[in-house]
């Protein structure tokens, strides 16, 4: 599958003020939403932070640090309210893509329409 790329708003959910728009890489293998801690800041004082571990594609573990509430909008859908997970990028590997993970594309009710390369609404969220 090529990339998807996305249009995404992502706000202090406590204060609306502290937001900022970006275009992110859409990842399934993903969770969250993943942004560098270099733009933490952007989001001003966040309530909720925890340290996790998480997994790279290269099969190597680093730390991220969860922070919350945000709301995260992806364009076209509606707007959610979940956390963030901010990573260190090492400056050698480039500019960093932020990352957009299943359970925001979940939240927001969109999925990936593989053929057509981009989201598309679903209708309706599965309780089973």
């Amino acid at each position: 599958m090529g990339r998807i790329i996305v249009s995404v708003t992502i706000g202090n959910a406590l204060d609306l003020s502290k937001s900022f728009s970006c275009d992110a890489v859409v990842d399934t293998d993903v969770s969250l939403m993943v942004l560098p801690t270099a733009w933490k800041d952007r989001l001003g004082t966040l309530e909720s932070t925890s340290i996790i571990e998480l997994g790279t594609g290269i099969r190597r573990r680093i730390k991220g640090e969860t922070c919350g509430p945000v709301q995260i909008q992806i364009e076209g859908f509606r707007p959610i309210n979940t956390e963030v997970a901010f990573v260190d990028v090492e400056p050698d590997l480039g500019e960093f893509q932020p990352l957009l993970g299943h359970i925001v594309l979940a939240q927001s009710q969109a999925h990936v329409d593989v053929l057509g390369h981009r989201l598309v609404p679903i209708t309706y969220m599965d309780l089973k």
